[in-house]
């Protein structure tokens, strides 16, 4: 970490009824940043008293109006200074000690970066089939990307030039803001360099589905803002979710309607998890 010593890192870590997740979050990144921000969404299971015990400083989001994670993160950066950079961590995650180094080393590599994110792994992805997908979705290509997750490393200033979060998005918000980002003159870059253990804890068909649905959101809302982008911003993957989400399953019924060999088309499904 003797690299972080030398710059102002500060954390913003969100979250609601975490219980010893939170406390593993929090104590992977004491010692780690100048300050360590909690936003809490209404919590009831004693996580704000945790997190101050841990020494973060602790923001309870206004639940009156509607939720959104992007929210969260946005409250959590208008309590701060003017750090050098922030690091972003769900509070489900524990950030990886070399972390921060790492980071900092592919700042000072790519001096036009403004998000820097690496590999978030499931720590338990042997629990279930629905946590071994979430981990293969981490595994993103390594160099120039489009997007980060969740966690990531960035630029203050360059953050708060964009405006921060887009507050109105159910899910999607980190890419969103990467690119405004990218369109201000910013790289975004994902390094090889493991960075966080996520503990989805999937391990129901419902948890699973309740995550989907909150992708095919971010899908149609982004691609409702940017489609007539140059980046086609989710377009593509829009247009996948309703193939496979609508028309494929009619197509299914209306084949097997005329023959019961028509159910065979269902093994479509499956055949495209690996």
């Amino acid at each position: 970490m003797d690299g972080a010593l030398n710059v102002q890192i500060v954390a913003v870590v969100i979250g609601r009824n975490e219980g010893a997740r939170l406390r593993a979050c929090l104590q992977s990144l004491r010692g780690q940043v100048r300050e360590l921000v909690y936003v809490d969404s209404g919590s009831t299971d004693g996580s704000q008293a945790l997190a101050q015990s841990l020494g973060a400083r602790v923001v309870s989001l206004d639940m009156s109006r509607p939720f959104t994670a992007a929210r969260a993160r946005n409250a959590g950066l208008a309590v701060l200074g003017t750090p050098d950079f922030v690091q972003f961590v769900d509070g489900d995650c524990e950030v990886v000690p070399a972390w921060f180094d790492a980071a900092l080393a592919a700042f000072k590599a790519h001096p036009l970066a403004v998000v820097v994110c690496g590999r978030r792994r499931e720590r338990a992805p042997e629990a279930s089939v629905y946590n071994r997908l979430a981990d293969a979705e981490w595994n993103t290509p390594i160099g120039r990307a489009k997007a980060c997750g969740g966690d990531a490393l960035m630029r203050f200033e360059a953050l708060k030039a964009a405006g921060g979060y887009r507050e109105d998005l159910i899910a999607g918000e980190e890419p969103e803001l990467c690119l405004r980002l990218a369109r201000a003159g910013g790289e975004i870059w994902r390094i090889d360099a493991e960075m966080t253990l996520h503990d989805a804890a999937l391990l129901r068909f419902g948890q699973w589905w309740r995550r989907t649905v909150r992708a095919g959101h971010a899908f149609a809302e982004g691609a409702a803002l940017y489609s007539a982008g140059p980046e086609r911003h989710w377009v593509m993957e829009s247009r996948r979710s309703l193939i496979c989400g609508l028309i494929l399953p009619l197509l299914v019924v209306a084949c097997a309607a005329v023959s019961p060999l028509g159910w065979g088309l269902a093994l479509i499904f499956p055949a495209q998890v690996t």
